[in-house]
């Protein structure tokens, strides 16, 4: 009796191309000229005869731009350099990113939160791209560590940070009293200095209360704005120059960082300013739910993660699944950051993971880009960009509007609850 060949075997071979079964169960060969044969022997013919070749391009994954870069010869502006040569890779991601900054986030209906984390202002990247941003009206809110605004605040009392070696020993820049942040480096006493700044400013009367963290820090921005005035150095600090816009400055973690450590401290010798996180918490959904209230939209512009981001993209939970407020999401997400998603932390996480959680709409997911880069190459490209490619924006001052703002949560808040 005949041994019945299994289904397996005939997989097996059919997988290799190795015999195949006619409609009359006999087997032969499979001929080898199949399509990719028959493309290879059209393409030899062509070198052959001295024809030009051509690529078939009618496959719909083959509608994007040729790679075909300017050559780069000084002569480039930033749009030239982005748009010309920027095509593959993170470059192309960082293209993408100015593009939808340029094209849709900076229309005048969207509202631009922005987020800041590791050490930027440090490295001067608050007077090169941050403070120009504000004051374009490019960026209306921004949810920053304290850190930040902490070493932001000595360039406005005219304290200096310097460039150095990062292989200097840690030991020695210890003993002669040099402060090290990679390859920034400073006296200890602008710790010194800037720590009693703080100290004598948070003491004033208007302080003696409990305050979101805006509040907080444009109440700082007055007085870092007085010290540059009367130093005469210009436009130096980011919060004195959001305080001048009326850009609203959150920070998620208020007492981590050395402005929450002097509040701490003073609390001890009786002191009443309190930064209170649940003001924080419904002033920035309010901001978002703003936006999209008035016909508007709702951007993020995140550099870095941590819980910053975290912090703005909460918004649209706290709207949609704590008040129960009827919301979709954020409009449109880019995202500068060195953070990888499959390690489980939010740093990397993808905007499409954010839309499990309601924090991105999802109609609105193409208009979407991560840009695995470091912030201090990127935004000084992006804010370069941005000038060069829209005109200023007039400043939405929100500041100033954040009590009809939290009005109008609190009626959609107790709609819901009806």
């Amino acid at each position: 009796m005949a041994k019945r060949k299994s289904a397996g075997t005939d997989e097996a071979g059919r997988a290799r191309g190795g015999f195949k079964t006619s409609r009359h169960g006999t087997g032969k060969r499979a001929s080898a000229a199949g399509p990719k044969a028959a493309q290879k022997q059209a393409a030899e013919a062509r070198e052959a005869a001295g024809v030009k070749h051509t690529a078939a391009e009618q496959s719909r994954f083959l509608k994007g731009g040729k790679i075909d870069p300017r050559r780069i010869d000084g002569r480039e502006t930033i749009v030239d350099l982005v748009e010309g040569t920027f095509l593959a890779y993170n470059a192309a991601r960082l293209r993408e990113a100015c593009q939808l900054f340029t094209q849709k986030m900076l229309d005048a209906d969207v509202t631009v939160g922005m987020t800041l984390t590791g050490a930027l202002t440090p490295a001067g990247i608050g007077m090169s791209a941050l403070i120009p941003l504000i004051e374009s009206g490019f960026v209306d809110w921004i949810i920053s560590t304290g850190a930040n605004l902490y070493h932001d605040t000595h360039f406005g009392l005219g304290l200096t940070m310097h460039r150095g070696n990062a292989q200097e020993s840690d030991v020695v820049l210890r003993e002669e009293g040099v402060v090290r942040i990679y390859d920034i480096f400073f006296d200890y006493d602008v710790l010194l200095s800037t720590d009693a700044f703080f100290r004598k400013v948070i003491q004033e009367r208007e302080f003696q209360r409990s305050m979101s963290s805006a509040e907080f820090h444009y109440l700082c921005g007055k007085y870092v704005r007085e010290r540059e005035k009367a130093l005469g150095i210009g436009q130096k600090s980011l919060l004195s120059a959001a305080y001048a816009a009326g850009v609203p400055i959150y920070t998620s973690s208020p007492g981590d960082s050395s402005i929450g450590m002097n509040v701490a401290a003073l609390s001890l010798e009786g002191n009443k300013c309190v930064i209170d996180p649940n003001l924080d918490v419904n002033e920035t959904a309010s901001i978002v739910l703003d936006a999209k209230r008035s016909g508007g939209k709702s951007a993020v512009l995140i550099c870095g993660g941590g819980s910053p981001k975290n912090f703005m993209l909460q918004t649209e939970p706290q709207i949609q699944e704590v008040l129960g407020i009827d919301e979709k999401g954020h409009d449109f997400f880019l995202q500068i950051t060195d953070a990888r998603p499959d390690t489980g932390g939010l740093s990397g996480a993808t905007p499409a993971e954010a839309v499990s959680w309601g924090k991105i709409d999802p109609d609105r997911l193409p208009d979407a880009v991560v840009c695995y880069l470091d912030s201090t190459v990127a935004l000084p490209i992006l804010t370069s960009y941005a000038h060069a490619r829209h005109k200023k924006r007039p400043l939405k001052r929100l500041y100033d509007k954040r009590a009809a703002m939290m009005k109008r949560l609190r009626q959609e808040f107790e709609k819901s609850r009806g």
